[in-house]
C-alpha cells in the first residue's frame, strides 16, 4: 500500500512577509517540501528553515516555464512519497491562483490536502496604497477579475456589467492588456475621469503606486515602466489615497533619510 502524504496548499500574501498567516509560517517550518511559485517573496523563502527541500515551478508572464498540467504532476508525486508537502502560491490559493486546479488532481489521486487562505494581492495593494475597496458613498460592491486569459485569448468579458461607477474595480494580471481593458471600460460606459490606481510589487519595499484617470492609465502605466506584478483598482474609491495612505509616505521617508545620511558623510580628504 502507498504511503501517501499530505499537501497544504497556503496562501503567502502579497509580498510582505509580516502579512503571512500564524499558521502559514507554521506549515513552512514542518514541512519536508515547498513548491513554490515565482510571486513568493524572498523574504518569505528566507522563513523556511536550512533544511527542507524546496522546489521552484516559477511562471513569467508570457513564458509558462512550468506548465499547469506539470506543477500538478509534481505535487501529486511528492504526496505519493509519503511527506508532507507545502504548496505555496503568492497571494491567496483561490483568487486567480488555479489553486482549484490543483486540489481536483489531489482528489482524483486521493490525496489528503488542506487549503489555508492568504491575503489576497487586492486586499493587500489597496491597504498599503491608501485604497479602500469600500467605502460609504463610494462604492456599493467590488469586482474581482482577471485581465488575462489562458493561452492568450481575447480578453471577452461582460463590459456592460463590470462598467459600473458605483463599484470598485480590482484586476489582475491586466498590465499587459491596459489599453483594452480601459478602452473597453469607456465604451461601455464608465466616464474617463474615473480616479484609477496602478500598484506593482505591492506591499513590499519596493512598492511604486500610480494614481491617475482611466482615460490615462495605460499611457501612465508605460510611461512610467511599470513591470509585473501590478494590480489595478479602477473607481472612486481611488480618490482617497493620498488622504489615507501611510506605507508609501513611510517608504518616502525612508529614502529621504537614508539620503541625508549619504550626504552627511564627509568628503574624502
Amino acid at each position: 500500500m502507498i504511503n501517501k502524504g499530505f499537501v497544504s496548499l497556503v496562501g503567502a500574501g502579497p509580498g510582505d512577509a509580516d502579512l503571512l498567516t500564524i499558521k502559514a509560517l507554521r506549515l513552512l517550518k514542518s514541512a519536508d517540501v515547498v513548491v513554490y511559485d515565482r510571486l513568493v517573496s524572498d523574504d518569505i523563502l528566507a522563513m523556511i528553515p536550512v533544511g527542507i527541500s524546496r522546489i521552484s515551478v516559477a511562471k513569467t508572464p508570457g513564458k509558462h516555464c512550468v506548465p499547469q498540467d506539470q506543477i500538478n504532476e509534481i505535487i501529486v508525486n511528492l504526496a505519493k512519497t509519503g511527506r508532507r508537502i507545502v504548496r505555496l502560491k503568492g497571494g491567496d490559493p483561490y483568487m486567480f491562483g488555479r489553486g482549484g486546479e490543483e486540489v481536483i488532481a489531489l482528489k482524483n489521486h486521493g490525496i489528503p490536502f488542506e487549503v489555508v487562505p492568504g491575503v489576497t494581492a487586492a486586499s493587500g495593494c489597496s491597504a498599503y496604497t491608501g485604497i479602500p475597496l469600500t467605502h460609504r458613498a463610494k462604492s456599493r460592491r467590488v469586482q474581482f477579475i482577471t485581465g488575462h486569459f489562458n493561452n492568450d485569448e481575447p480578453l471577452d468579458l461582460n463590459w456592460k456589467s463590470i462598467a459600473d461607477p458605483d463599484s470598485t474595480l480590482v484586476i489582475y494580471m491586466g498590465l499587459g492588456n491596459l489599453s483594452h481593458i480601459s478602452g473597453n471600460l469607456m465604451n461601455a460606459g464608465l466616464p474617463p475621469s474615473t480616479p484609477a490606481a496602478a500598484i506593482e510589487n505591492g506591499t513590499t519595499k519596493n512598492q511604486k503606486r500610480m494614481i491617475t484617470t482611466l482615460d490615462c492609465l495605460a499611457v501612465e502605466a508605460e510611461r512610467n515602466k511599470l513591470k509585473p506584478p501590478v494590480m489595478i483598482i479602477i473607481g472612486d474609491v481611488v480618490s482617497l489615497s493620498e488622504e489615507l495612505d501611510w506605507f508609501q509616505k513611510s517608504l518616502e521617508d525612508t529614502e529621504r533619510d537614508k539620503n541625508l545620511v549619504i550626504n552627511s558623510q564627509p568628503a574624502d580628504s
